[in-house]
């Protein structure tokens, strides 16, 4: 049994080295309220740090449901006002958010998936302005997991609820490093890893890369000026802190109009409550102009609908295959730890971050500089044990960048 002492060291985890919480600065927190338990003990962490307010934004997989049962379409297709004023307010003060994320991957199987889109993009237009504040680290932020009923039988579907719920426990810690001594210290040492591999990065200054494994033959320019960033982040106020928890992944931005080929994925997506699973996308001059999907391709139309931007790359992230989400075994169907277990792409919005002086630049600037922008950013895996990418320099000279779905540069031994 995963011991309450363990929690607690995970929830003071994703209090100092995930968001990273100050004296005297408000924290939000989203949170299933079947994770209510462990939710009281970050609040009463959060507090004995000194946060000078905590509110909890709870949800529920089945209250949830039912509204999709149940609701018009008119209250489906509405985010309310009130929420916004939340969020704007909190960003505005300067609070911390943090995302406790454990959603049924079923949840929404059966339901229309026009209605679910519906939601989606009613949800990222009334939230846009938030989310400035999080994809430009404007504020400090974080997502972490923790255990949920329905989610771990998903995982581990022989085992009764309670011994799933308990499995997947031992896997969360053990992936997030909180079974070590000092699973801070533990997460130092990891993001100065992880910040070799980008400063490497960096330097090469890779004018393109090329993808290939079975499914997948894909060209990706990187625009000038492109930054490789992973591991922890830095706050407008200069706090450090780390957006996901597990993290394995270095990640910049393709350029919007220069990927062509071919990309095929190698794990189920998990999109809002609804599975799309074995899908590949064709793109020409950035833009998906083919698709197809085994499971979920209604789901995944309504995502590339979403807007323009939807149907254009805003990430790409290079994770290793040995990965410790890699080597657990395990499909997690939960995207913040199935991407730290392979390289990916994200459909959507670029983070302006990665990009040299683009928080600071007007939707325009960043799009003259082939920064995509879109309401939604959704990641996708298409990494495995069989894929090699190459970096092609400014001067067409190419190198190996990952064989056989692990680094071929040398990123521990600079």
């Amino acid at each position: 049994m995963v011991s309450q002492q363990t929690q607690e060291k995970y929830a003071e985890l994703a209090l100092r080295t995930g968001v990273n919480l100050q004296q005297g600065q408000a924290l939000m927190i989203n949170a299933p309220l079947e994770g209510a338990e462990f939710t009281k003990m970050v609040v009463r962490k959060a507090y004995e740090l000194g946060a000078k307010d905590v509110h909890i934004n709870w949800v529920d997989d089945e209250l949830t449901l039912l509204k999709y049962e149940n609701a018009p379409d008119d209250v489906i297709a509405d985010y309310p006002e009130w929420k916004v004023l939340l969020h704007d307010s909190f960003a505005e003060d300067g609070a911390a958010v943090l995302n406790i994320r454990s959603t049924n991957p079923d949840l929404l199987k059966d339901i229309d998936p026009t209605r679910v889109a519906k939601a989606n993009k009613a949800a990222a237009q009334a939230m846009k302005n938030f989310r400035k504040y999080t994809m430009n680290d404007k504020i400090t932020w974080s997502i972490i997991s923790i255990p949920t009923g329905d989610w771990a039988q998903k995982i581990f579907p022989d085992k009764s609820r309670e011994d799933a719920i308990e499995s997947l426990w031992e896997s969360i810690v053990k992936i997030v490093r909180v079974d070590q001594e000092d699973p801070i210290a533990a997460w130092d040492a990891h993001n100065e890893t992880l910040k070799t591999a980008r400063e490497i990065l960096n330097e090469k200054n890779y004018k393109k890369l090329v993808f290939k494994a079975p499914g997948t033959e894909l060209e990706m320019e990187l625009p000038e000026g492109h930054i490789w960033k992973g591991g922890s982040a830095v706050s407008e106020k200069g706090i450090t802190f780390n957006p996901n928890m597990p993290t394995e992944e270095v990640f910049s931005m393709p350029h919007k109009y220069g990927v062509n080929g071919t990309i095929s994925s190698t794990k189920p997506l998990n999109y809002g409550g609804s599975l799309i699973d074995n899908f590949t996308l064709t793109f020409k001059d950035g833009q998906v102009v083919d698709f197809k999907a085994e499971q979920g391709e209604d789901t995944l139309k309504h995502l590339l609908e979403t807007d323009e931007g939807a149907k254009r790359l805003g990430e790409i992230a290079l994770v290793p295959h040995e990965s410790p989400v890699s080597q657990s075994g395990l499909l997690f169907y939960n995207t913040l730890f199935d991407e730290n277990a392979s390289c990916h792409v994200a459909l959507g919005k670029a983070y302006p971050t990665n990009i040299k002086d683009g928080s600071g630049m007007s939707d325009d600037e960043l799009d003259k500089h082939g920064v995509n922008d879109s309401l939604t950013h959704v990641d996708f895996m298409f990494g495995s044990e069989k894929l090699d990418i190459d970096g092609v320099k400014a001067d067409g000279t190419t190198e190996p960048v990952f064989r056989s779905g692990t680094w071929a540069l040398d990123v521990k031994g600079k």
